[in-house]
Formats: C-alpha cells, sequence, structure tokens
C-alpha cells in the first residue's frame, strides 16, 4: 500500500498534484492521503507502518518527523521525501531516497519540477508564488516566456491554494486539503482550471477577498522599524487569513519583519495562547525557524515560520527578540 503524506498548503499539494499528473514518471494514483492543516506538520506518524510498502512525504519538516521516519526504514518501506525546511538529521538508508534543499529561494514544488525536468511548470510556478517565493516564481516563469498577466493569474491561484490550507483545524478551511487536491487533479494545465467560471479557483477568490477585507482592520501591537505586529480574532476568518496575510505584509515593506498574531481561547476562556506568523524581512531571508523554534510549539524554515501555541506571558518576549535579531 502506497501512502502520501503531504503539507495542505499551497506547496504540499502541488508538489503532490505535480507528481500525479507526471507522464514522464508513472506515480501512483491509488494512495492513502494523509495530510491537514499547514501547521499540523507531524503527519508521518499516521502511516501504518505494517501496511505500508511505500511512502511519499512532500513538504514537512523531516526534523519534526523524524522518529516515525526511522521507524519506517527499520520496516524497509521505500521513502521519498521531498521538503525544504530544516533537516539537522537525515537517516541514512538503501530505503530512503530524498531531495532536501533548505534554501529561502527554494520550495518543494520548485525541486518536484526538477525532479520532473519542469514537465509541470506552471503548476510549480503557482506553488512558488503561493509559498510567497515571489521573484524564484517570477524568474521561472520568464524563463517559460508567461506574460505579466499569465504570472498574475498563477499567483492568484498560488494565494487562494495557500490560503485555503490555513485554520486551527479542518473545520476552520473550506476544502479539506485532500479533497483540494481531487478537485486540482482534473486539470493537468492551471489555465483551464482559470478558465473554467465554475472551478474552485473562483470559489477560493471570492473567499478569500471576502476574509482579506476583514482583516484591514487588525489591530496593531508593535510598529517600529524592524517589526510590524498585528493582531486577529479568534475566529475562523482570522485563523484563514493569518499566512497570506503576512505576506501581504511583507510583500509591502521588505526590508522589515511582519508578526500576525491569532488569539487561541480554550473552552472554558480560561487559557489564551497565540498562533504566530513570523515573516523574515524579504530582503534578508533568514532567522524565522532559528526565533520561532526557540519557542514552544514553534517551527518553520528561515523566511517564514510560526508558533502554534505561544503563551501568552511570552509575547513580549518574542517580539523583543524578533526585533533585536532583524535590528
Amino acid at each position: 500500500m502506497h501512502y502520501d503524506v503531504f503539507n495542505g498548503d499551497a506547496d504540499g499539494i502541488i508538489a503532490l498534484l505535480q507528481l500525479r499528473l507526471s507522464q514522464a514518471k508513472p506515480y501512483p494514483q491509488d494512495s492513502i492521503l494523509i495530510t491537514g492543516v499547514k501547521r499540523d506538520i507531524s503527519l508521518l506518524k499516521n502511516v501504518d507502518v505494517n501496511q505500508a510498502t511505500s511512502v511519499t512525504v512532500l513538504d514537512i519538516s523531516l526534523d519534526k518527523n523524524n522518529e516515525a521516519l526511522v521507524n519506517l526504514l527499520e520496516k524497509e518501506v521505500q521513502v521519498f521525501y521531498v521538503d525544504h525546511h530544516r533537516a539537522d538529521d537525515i537517516p541514512q538508508s538503501d530505503f530512503l531516497t530524498s531531495l532536501i534543499d533548505t534554501d529561502a529561494n527554494i520550495c518543494t514544488s520548485l525541486l518536484v519540477n526538477k525532479y520532473l525536468n519542469g514537465e509541470l511548470v506552471y503548476w510549480a510556478i503557482a506553488a512558488a508564488f503561493g509559498d510567497n517565493m515571489n521573484v524564484s516564481a517570477q524568474t521561472l516563469a520568464e524563463r517559460e516566456n508567461l506574460s505579466t498577466a499569465q504570472q498574475g493569474l498563477l499567483k492568484e491561484l498560488g494565494i487562494y491554494i495557500n490560503y485555503n490550507g490555513y485554520g486551527r483545524s479542518v473545520e476552520d478551511l473550506h476544502f479539506h486539503p485532500a479533497q483540494l487536491l481531487e478537485k486540482l487533479s482534473s486539470y493537468s494545465d492551471p489555465f483551464d482550471l482559470i478558465d473554467d467560471t465554475d472551478s474552485i479557483f473562483h470559489q477560493l477568490k471570492a473567499a478569500y477577498l471576502a476574509d482579506m477585507a476583514k482583516a484591514k482592520n487588525a489591530v496593531v501591537l508593535v510598529e517600529n522599524k524592524q517589526l510590524t505586529a498585528v493582531q486577529l480574532a479568534d475566529e475562523s476568518w482570522a485563523r484563514r487569513v493569518s499566512g497570506v496575510f503576512g505576506n501581504e505584509l511583507a510583500n509591502a515593506s521588505p526590508d522589515k519583519a511582519h508578526v500576525v498574531v491569532t488569539i487561541n481561547k480554550s473552552a472554558d476562556n480560561s487559557e489564551e495562547t497565540y498562533t504566530i506568523s513570523l515573516r523574515a524581512p524579504l530582503n534578508n531571508k533568514q532567522g524565522a525557524a532559528e526565533l520561532c523554534t526557540s519557542f514552544p510549539t514553534g517551527g518553520g524554515r528561515a523566511a517564514a515560520a510560526g508558533i502554534n501555541a505561544l503563551p501568552a506571558e511570552m509575547l513580549g518576549d518574542f517580539f523583543a527578540r524578533v526585533a533585536e535579531y532583524y535590528k
């Protein structure tokens, strides 16, 4: 039995989509899909080691899944692992094939694009835009002679797919990532998807615009030369835009860091934590993972990282350390 384990954001979904649509390298279409919201990255433990014969892992941190990976390799399960997050200790095994590149300007879908020799490059460009790797996406798009208008459409698509992945749970999302993958799989060319007025592209666009309009009223917590931090409410729409809103702020002011804070309240309102989305300055894409992983439940990559549940009493310290890092 083959398993596909992938992040529920644009990069994870489109990485798998490219593999599924590829004609050059035939890929198992009948698999068990394991995915979730963007921040749900400890996914590999959900693979049944006694049932699996092969596993593809896309866009989830190897560091966060190392133990589960070792368990699979010890069972002699073939694993194909593609990712761009921190990977400090990659196991050595004949059963592991890994394409790991933590460069701040690469994403998993771009790695898959290289692996497939550019067979589905338009999808890879959309994914790179969705992961806010605009320079990498534009460079590849210009190499493919795409017009400015075409690039704009692929950018929209990537952003909307990425937007769908954010939430505390799948109940916050418009579409479960596995369901979204299946809907996208009907289109080998993303421009056909965009041209279809009944497609998921237009559904997600309408939802995205409605949620982002609300985000414009975010409360500003910190505003200085190094950092802008804003706060969103404990509501589904706010959790959906936490990442894409951070990207928008980062693109508007590329010389400073940006933090989007979303309130998490316990069911009885007795405890309050914060979900953190940190974007390093676009002109200095480093340090985000280092900063976030130094706090409980933190993780990510050099340019963009987050914390799932930052204790309220640590918020001020977090802001201070971010401002100090990027001064």
